[in-house]
């Protein structure tokens, strides 16, 4: 388990672009990491993952093309730039650490073990 902290969600406009940071308070670099979005009244749905290295990378089909995953593994951060914005992406973002130390990037909830509060990222038409 690790303590991840999820930053930079806000009211936005459509067509806005927007960055969302994930801080874990240790060190990150062994795992996959990935990024999840819960809408009122869904279930949490998949958005993007990476892999320990940074190599393999996996998105939504909602998310290609618009989203971008990255990381700093020496600032232990996950990033998730999104463009383009629209009213479908309003939704609580939550990083994710993975359970175990592969090279893939899963996108299976089930797959990942830590979980941040998360941040709301409301998109205004």
């Amino acid at each position: 388990q690790v303590k991840l902290e999820e930053s930079g969600g806000r009211l936005v406009q459509t067509g806005d672009s927007l960055t969302l940071s994930c801080v874990a308070y240790a060190s990150i670099s062994m795992w996959s990491m990935g990024w999840f979005r819960q809408a009122p009244g869904k279930d949490r749905e998949f958005v993007a993952s990476l892999s320990r290295n940074g190599y393999r990378k996996n998105y939504a089909e909602f998310a290609e093309g618009r989203f971008t995953v990255s990381r700093d593994n020496a600032k232990n951060t996950v990033f998730l730039q999104m463009n383009s914005l629209k009213s479908d992406d309003t939704a609580v973002y939550f990083c994710a650490r993975a359970r175990l130390t592969t090279f893939n990037a899963p996108r299976d909830h089930a797959e990942y073990g830590s979980w941040g509060q998360g941040t709301q990222v409301t998109v205004s038409s």
